[in-house]
């Protein structure tokens, strides 16, 4: 069987792995060995992050019509209980932009909502 040889192999994955952790800090940008584990750690955050973002948008949403909803007199939770009732299917993110962006369309959805409740 003839020899393989992968030191080719060997330097890409390095290569790769330093173009990955460049602008890191200390020997995380440098030493293979801290690369890798910076690497990994930074994948990790990522994935969580990107959960925890979908989280703090709803988050955000959610104030932004309650503030809309406070302006005419009415809460949050009996805004969105109402539309659930009246089978008014938006979801929160059009609902957030039509409070800050555009108030009056806004006030006749909650007109649309008040009259049935």
């Amino acid at each position: 069987m003839p020899r393989v040889k992968r030191g080719k192999n060997h330097l890409k994955k390095r290569r790769k792995l330093l173009k990955a952790v460049k602008g890191y800090r200390g020997g995380r940008k440098s030493k293979i060995k801290l690369a890798r584990t910076a690497v990994k750690k930074a994948g990790v955050y990522a994935y969580r992050d990107r959960r925890n973002k979908k989280r703090t948008m709803r988050q955000l949403w959610q104030i932004k019509i309650n503030a809309g909803c406070r302006e005419n007199k009415l809460t949050y939770s009996k805004f969105i209980g109402a539309l659930k009732k009246n089978k008014i299917e938006l979801d929160r993110k059009i609902l957030a932009q039509l409070a800050e962006h555009y108030p009056e369309i806004f006030v006749k959805i909650i007109g649309m909502v008040q009259k049935t409740h």
